[in-house]
């Protein structure tokens, strides 16, 4: 059997139960990554998309040898890279004389290869060659809309593959309740054909509309490209179905002295046990208390009381 190291401090214990599995998930972080050869369309995709995914991404520039996704074997550098960082997503480029300007995106699960799609980039264009009014521009860790257009994500398996790989990559954390105003950026894809998707970015300018929803109008920021598909695996069925599994949703514990109320809200229930204050001792001894004591040894005592009558008498 392994042997299971236990936490030397407090810092790694924290650090351990920051990457154990949760049963909500946190946002997915993104591994950035090149090859032995890059041209430098490809250093500056990489580089837009670093940018793109600001605050939840790691950028590795160096030149990785031993990375081949689709080959057996050349996974693993991947799997240590996923480990160590704790990225769940990896974007790899390189390029060949047979592949120019590649892209590889893939998921991994338990930081093992989970599905890949990989596609050629085409007809970039980069931020800096958009002109467009600066205070639109898009904040650091803002959510974004995500707009696929075309019959072709419904119905190639390629671009259906493409769509659950993307969304992945561009939602960020998933949250329930989203602030109108925090939306200020959208992502387009569009299906150009059964193998080409167009991919732009875009800025959201809200305008009055009369109503209580604003009007939308995009402008586009960049980047932009087109995204050629060539090649893709599906994870095996057995993998994908250990993947999917979700936790039984716990039922709350029932705290004991505590109801809801429609108008006060949370009532709470609090018993006091009887404080005996006849036998409480007192911690000084005031006026008060010496003349009950007096009294209560007349009664005690009237022999005491009557002869100090007589003694009055006398004199």
């Amino acid at each position: 059997m392994l042997k299971v190291k236990t936490p030397k401090n407090p810092r790694v214990k924290r650090a351990l139960e920051k990457r154990a599995p949760k049963l909500v998930e946190t946002g997915k972080k993104t591994l950035i990554l090149q090859g032995t050869k890059t041209s430098n369309t490809l250093n500056d995709v990489l580089t837009e998309l670093y940018l793109l995914k600001k605050g939840s991404a790691i950028r590795y520039t160096r030149k990785n040898e031993n990375i081949r996704p689709f080959e057996s074997g050349g996974e693993t550098s991947l799997e240590f890279f996923s480990l160590k960082t704790d990225c769940s997503i990896f974007i790899y480029g390189s390029t060949s004389k047979k592949r120019p300007d590649n892209l590889v995106i893939g998921r991994t699960y338990d930081h093992h290869i989970y599905d890949l799609v990989e596609v050629g980039v085409e007809n970039f264009k980069p931020l800096h060659s958009f002109i467009y009014d600066k205070k639109l521009a898009p904040r650091v860790g803002s959510k974004p809309f995500i707009c696929f257009v075309g019959e072709g994500f419904e119905s190639v398996e390629e671009l259906k593959h493409l769509k659950e790989v993307l969304v992945d990559l561009l939602r960020g954390e998933v949250i329930e309740n989203l602030n109108l105003a925090g939306l200020d950026h959208a992502y387009v894809c569009t299906a150009v054909s059964s193998n080409r998707v167009f991919f732009t970015h875009c800025a959201l300018r809200l305008k009055k509309s009369g109503t209580i929803v604003p009007r939308m109008e995009l402008v586009e920021v960049g980047p932009c490209m087109d995204f050629v598909v060539r090649r893709h695996r599906l994870p095996n069925e057995s993998l994908r179905k250990e993947a999917m599994k979700t936790a039984k949703d716990q039922s709350k514990k029932k705290v004991k002295n505590v109801g809801q109320d429609a108008i006060q809200g949370k009532i709470g229930k609090i018993y006091i046990p009887d404080q005996k204050l006849g036998d409480m001792a007192l911690p000084n001894k005031a006026k008060g208390v010496k003349r009950e004591r007096r009294e209560a040894k007349m009664k005690n005592d009237p022999t005491e009381h009557a002869s100090k009558k007589q003694k009055e008498e006398s004199v």
